[in-house]
């Protein structure tokens, strides 16, 4: 037997773990199911190289390529999603629960006192139109806390993303952000205690869990995501024949759309547990409003733990990731800081630094990478301004829900109508919007869905900012609504006006934040998914930013200008992100190492035209995909090859 041969039948000899082996848990590796030995064997040169994984060494029959005319001719679906990607969205529903159940009440809680006539825990006399609180430091003092807990939560997300993709890996990280979150809901629960807050010591208590839950939940948010994308493994295009007899392309792109939309419903459905909070807050106090998150947060460890040997976990790999900031330095230091030079980056090619006598360790895929990444980087750039339109700024939506009639019921209430209208609405855009577009061949593009976002966004802006005009005229005090105090103190203008603002803010989310997750984890190299993401999460900190700026101004009679002028600003915007990014749609989702794949092939030709004299010389021939190979692909391959 020659070497070549040898090679081969050891391979499919192996027992593979079955860690390698594919979605659709079949052996990559072993003879195709039904076939006798008398049938052809998959070979080594036979294998179809996986985007990513070594998990998803495919097959050839079960994962066959599309031609260049079947890509363009067929119809594209989404693959099937994990199981475990589910329940990884789960354990981000109960931690958005618990973060925006606590998150919508704290505006009252800081902004009124304990209601006169009230229960002592923060509830107002049933029947009344008064608001609930606790600590009555007024609009200001709400506002500007707001903006910083929400400015804490999305920076924080970049210490958390470096330590998971440099240190401990995603899932160590999930777990420490865990516990710190769970810390300060029963710090919460404990401060919000009906004698704690009569006795006038709640604001320590509280500061303490303010801090603690920002931090907590920094550190989970931008690993989450990432994690749940990492379970669909097969990140490459193929085709197969449905029930029906059609012919289809399996799509990647598609099939991280429709994850990415299934996770944000569930972050909405997470969210949308704050109407418990905000009638525990009413009829009962704060207590109560937030012991119930606090109870739901108790799923995260449990669901963490039950599906802890089900996970992909991805290791950390800071090697790669100091090549980037190397890639970087160099660019610019090449380009002598001329950011805006053309062929920015062909000067940090290796192949280039070659012809000049330098030798660099990385390669010219990775700086294709870099570019890619510091592009959407730049398009998370635009989403400040249209954040501060998605729900106003700070706590101008509740507060403008306190001068309007609202017949008992939260003053922020209506803020539960927008994770109400995304989860309507995920499923509508997953299974029957996107789907018939791609029927009609009607190609709905990363950039075109963020634009439509935006405008949705400036129009829910404007009809804000309508409804504090009207406000203002019919209020008891004019223009000087919010601490009105003749009469009932409030406009005769139900709070339901304020659902046109807050459906359509909703409604640009699904175009806009889903889009923006699926830009994070694309368009980023493998070691850096977390970081990438959390610099995604980095617009809303810079949103919040943006909102401390405006603060002094947050009062009667400016209210109108609070909500117009982001409004105006956010359209101007819009027309210009548009012509600037439009090239965008017509790019690859995700990069594959073409180079690499053309050496491999080359490199198994030889491999099985010539014999070994050691099967040990076997290549080591795992491609990369930029959005997600690892260091554990190379030790996967050593294990086939060995």
């Amino acid at each position: 037997m020659s070497g070549g041969e040898h090679v081969v039948t050891e391979i499919l000899a192996t027992n593979i773990p079955s860690e390698v082996l594919d979605p659709h848990k079949r052996n990559s590796f072993a003879i195709a199911e039904g076939k006798g030995t008398e049938e052809k064997r998959l070979s080594i040169v036979d294998l179809e190289p996986v985007a990513e994984r070594p998990h998803e060494t495919a097959d050839i029959e079960l994962y066959p390529p599309p031609t260049d005319e079947e890509r363009t001719t067929l119809r594209k679906v989404a693959d099937s999603i994990p199981a475990v990607s589910y329940t990884l969205c789960i354990v981000e529903f109960a931690e958005r629960a618990s973060y925006y159940g606590v998150q919508t009440i704290f505006s009252n809680f800081m902004q009124f006192s304990l209601p006169k006539g009230g229960n002592g825990a923060g509830a107002p006399p049933p029947g009344t139109e008064e608001t609930a609180g606790a600590l009555g430091k007024g609009l200001q003092f709400a506002s500007a806390l707001g903006l910083l807990f929400t400015f804490l939560a999305y920076v924080v997300p970049i210490f958390g993303g470096w330590l998971a993709d440099t240190r401990l890996g995603r899932f160590k990280t999930i777990m420490i952000g865990t516990l710190i979150a769970g810390f300060a809901h029963v710090i919460m629960i404990l401060g919000a205690l009906p004698s704690v807050l009569q006795a006038g010591h709640g604001i320590a208590p509280f500061m303490v869990s303010f801090f603690l839950l920002a931090f907590g939940a920094g550190v989970f948010k931008p690993n989450v995501c990432p994690t749940v994308i990492d379970q669909y493994v097969h990140q490459r295009e193929y085709t197969k024949v449905l029930k029906s007899g059609e012919k289809v392309l399996v799509d990647p792109e598609t099939t991280i759309q429709r994850i990415m939309l299934w996770f944000y419903g569930f972050i909405n459905i997470g969210a949308f547990f704050a109407i418990a909070t905000t009638y525990g807050e009413k009829r009962i106090g704060y207590w109560l409003a937030f012991l119930c998150p606090g109870i739901v947060y108790l799923l995260l460890p449990i669901l963490l733990l039950a599906v802890y040997k089900k996970i992909i976990k991805k290791p950390p790999n800071g090697s790669e990731l100091n090549d980037v900031f190397r890639i970087i330095f160099t660019a610019v230091k090449r380009n002598k800081g001329n950011f805006w030079a053309k062929n920015f980056w062909d000067k940090a090619m290796p192949s280039s630094l070659a012809a000049e006598g330098v030798e660099v360790h990385y390669n010219d895929k990775l700086v294709n990478d870099v570019k890619r990444t510091l592009s959407a980087c730049a398009v998370f750039l635009y989403f400040p301004i249209y954040n501060i339109n998605d729900g106003g700024i700070a706590s101008v939506l509740t507060s403008q829900g306190s001068t309007m009639t609202t017949k008992g019921a939260p003053n922020d209430l209506l803020t539960n109508f927008n994770p109400l209208t995304i989860i309507v609405s995920i499923p509508i855009l997953s299974h029957i919007v996107y789907p018939t577009l791609r029927h009609y061949n009607i190609r709905f593009g990363r950039i075109k869905r963020i634009t439509f976002g935006f405008c949705l966004a400036a129009i829910s802006g404007m009809c804000a900012a309508i409804v504090q005009w009207r406000v203002y005229k019919t209020s008891p005090c004019g223009y000087y609504a919010t601490d009105c105090d003749v009469g009932t103190g409030v406009s005769p203008l139900t709070i339901w006006w304020q659902l046109p603002n807050v459906m359509l803010g909703a409604l640009s989310e699904c175009f806009c934040n889903v889009t923006s997750y699926e830009l994070a984890y694309a368009r980023s190299p493998p070691s850096m998914k977390a970081f990438v993401m959390a610099l995604c999460l980095f617009s809303t900190a810079l949103s919040s930013a943006l909102g401390e700026i405006v603060t002094p101004a947050i009062s009667d009679p400016h209210l109108i200008w609070v909500w117009a002028g982001p409004a105006i600003a956010l359209a101007v915007q819009t027309v210009i992100f548009w012509f600037r990014w439009k090239h965008m749609d017509e790019d690859e989702f995700l990069t594959y190492a073409e180079e690499a794949e053309v050496e491999r092939r080359a490199s198994i030709s030889s491999v099985s035209k010539a014999p070994l004299s050691d099967e040990k010389k076997a290549p080591e021939t795992v491609p990369e995909l930029s959005s997600g190979s690892e260091n554990g692909e190379k030790e996967a391959s050593r294990e086939i090859k060995e």
